[in-house]
């Protein structure tokens, strides 16, 4: 076991993620579209960034010292929402808004609209020169707190990407922490098929960056990469998780064809039972 966290920690966040995953295909459904394969995929990470691992108070959202934590693949914010409502950002609720005329749950986040979100965000390739900037300003005004960019993998098929992945090297952005969702699709098919993104490790290596790849739903294992990325000192450090795309809904894992649409009521109702069974075996498995 890793060292940074309990294993009733581990245990109590596992939980969580379940419950996460329940409120994400409620609000999906209800929505009647958004993003389903991705979302489902980072919930263990989403819910170990939130309970865990930023420093960060959801009753106090601009508070000056804490850590940033922008999302680069804005659409997979419905996964975001559920994590910061069950982190108590809003209410629960407020999740059967989503994308609904008016909502501050928008289908891609809107900085202004929703407190305790850093950046709008949409197109793809932007996250990592946003998140680079806040860590420069914070490193030349003597800042403590950190940086955290979540990306996709696909958008590494944007050119601008690897501009900031460069700046960041260059700059030695040692408070800056990137988390890749390496979960292999995107919206017409299989990474590697549409634009092959490999050797993935040994160019943010090139550009001079500390490289991890973990099990995206190992949520010690995840904890443990982003602790070792603040031992760095001298270089900015890409977390690469691999994750399965519609994690926890056996039938959807793995199928692109789901990264851009919602469960249908009835798909949805039987995909809520499948998570509450395994969420009674997780709360079993841990009595």
């Amino acid at each position: 076991m890793s060292h940074y966290i309990h294993d009733e920690k581990v245990k109590e966040l596992e939980a969580k993620a379940n419950e996460i995953r329940q409120s994400l295909i409620e609000e999906l459904v209800e929505a009647k579209s958004g993003h389903t394969a991705g979302p489902l995929g980072m919930a263990d990470i989403f819910t170990a960034l939130y309970f865990h691992i930023l420093n960060h108070d959801p009753k106090n959202p601009d508070w000056p010292d804490r850590d940033r934590l922008i999302l680069s693949n804005g659409h997979i914010c419905p996964i975001r929402y559920a994590a910061m409502a069950h982190a108590g950002y809003f209410p629960i609720d407020e999740l059967k808004t989503l994308r609904k005329f008016g909502t501050r749950l928008q289908g891609h986040p809107e900085r202004e609209r929703l407190p305790g979100v850093e950046t709008t965000s949409g197109p793809l390739g932007s996250g990592l020169g946003q998140a680079a900037g806040i860590a420069y300003g914070a490193r030349m005004d003597g800042k403590k707190f950190r940086v955290y960019c979540a990306m996709s993998d696909a958008e590494h098929q944007a050119g601008n990407l690897w501009e900031s992945a460069m700046f960041a090297g260059n700059n030695k952005l040692s408070n800056l922490t990137g988390i890749i969702d390496r979960n292999n699709i995107q919206i017409n098919g299989m990474t590697e098929n549409v634009m092959p993104l490999e050797p993935l490790r040994a160019k943010y290596e090139a550009f001079n960056w500390h490289v991890l790849e973990v099990d995206g739903h190992n949520i010690e294992e995840f904890v443990g990469a982003v602790e070792e990325a603040k031992a760095i000192y001298e270089k900015p450090t890409v977390v690469i998780a691999h994750t399965i795309p519609g994690k926890g809904i056996p039938e959807i894992e793995f199928d692109y064809n789901w990264h851009g649409k919602p469960p249908k009521p009835e798909e949805g109702a039987k995909f809520l039972n499948e998570l509450r069974t395994l969420g009674g075996k997780i709360k079993s498995e841990h009595e």
